[in-house]
């Protein structure tokens, strides 16, 4: 199943699946979002000023709430996360996903934290899914939201998305998978984390030292979840350290796995992110530094 591509008149739900959003930033977006001839419908999670804790945009029964009346509501075509932050792990026990299946495929959209929901969708609804930049974020600049709005709107636009250099060279095909390395650490053992098998992997993160990421890549390694994997693309490592420590962690650990990887390709906490499909057949070419999709994600 694959939703269907957003038209004028089409209504977008912002939802707060993990920290709290800014407000000023909020009202920056809002508009931005009503220029592509869409209707906006902001969530109760969004507007508060925190939960409890407070890096929450409200309690864990709240989220999830919101999700799921975003989703379940047949106005709604899109599902988009306003930033994320940490918490969406929290509420996924609580979402009715008979129900969000029952409720046929809606468009998912976000990235950071919002990559375990990514996961969630992808194995409970069997949906693909948009890696996007989110509207309330300093990053959220023109080409990141003419990216987005392209992907939702005219995907077959974004079949050749091109940023970074090799790695490792060579050329793979698989289902795009990944997102944020945190969460993807932090998901082993998890009913949504599957593997890597037969897929392209991203990976990106933010602010997380040379050797935190050394660990995580080693968690994911040691549980097998790399084994089977087609190919990898990094994207940005924003306040991670020095590049070229970085670039050296990442050959280290990912060199061995055999498959080609492509660096700096430009996704992830980083200004002008391109939107990614997430669970669609993909090939990756890192010697010209490419993502070729097979079909859109969206029909």
């Amino acid at each position: 199943m694959r939703p269907a591509r957003l038209r004028a008149g089409d209504t977008v739900a912002l939802v707060a699946p993990a920290g709290p959003v800014p407000a000023d930033l909020l009202e920056k977006a809002v508009p931005v979002l009503r220029g592509w001839g869409v209707e906006v419908r902001v969530g109760s999670c969004v507007r508060l000023a925190a939960g409890s804790p407070p890096y929450l945009s409200g309690s864990d029964a709240a989220r999830a709430a919101e999700f799921t009346e975003a989703w379940l509501d047949p106005g709604v075509r899109c599902v988009l996360a306003a930033r994320g932050g940490y918490g969406v792990q929290r509420m996924l026990d609580l979402v009715d996903w008979a129900a969000l299946r029952e409720a046929g495929p809606k468009v998912l959209a976000g990235s950071s934290d919002v990559t375990a929901l990514h996961r969630a969708v992808n194995v409970h609804l069997g949906l693909p899914s948009l890696f996007s930049p989110m509207p309330a974020s300093v990053l959220f600049d023109d080409c990141a939201v003419e990216h987005l709005r392209r992907a939702l709107f005219e995907p077959e636009r974004n079949r050749v998305v091109r940023g970074g250099s090799p790695l490792v060279p060579g050329r793979a095909s698989g289902v795009l998978t990944g997102g944020n390395l945190s969460l993807l650490a932090a998901g082993i053992g998890t009913p949504e984390q599957g593997s890597a098998r037969d897929a392209v992997v991203l990976l990106e993160d933010v602010t997380e030292s040379v050797y935190r990421l050394d660990r995580m890549l080693t968690q994911l390694l040691r549980s097998g979840w790399f084994e089977g994997v087609r190919g990898i693309v990094l994207g940005s490592w924003a306040a991670c350290g020095d590049p070229a420590e970085v670039r050296s962690l990442m050959l280290d650990r990912l060199a061995p796995l055999g498959v080609p990887v492509v660096e700096e390709f430009g996704f992830g906490h980083v200004a002008s992110s391109p939107t990614l499909p997430l669970g669609v057949p993909v090939t990756v070419d890192a010697d010209l530094g490419t993502l070729t999709f097979d079909s859109p994600a969206l029909t």
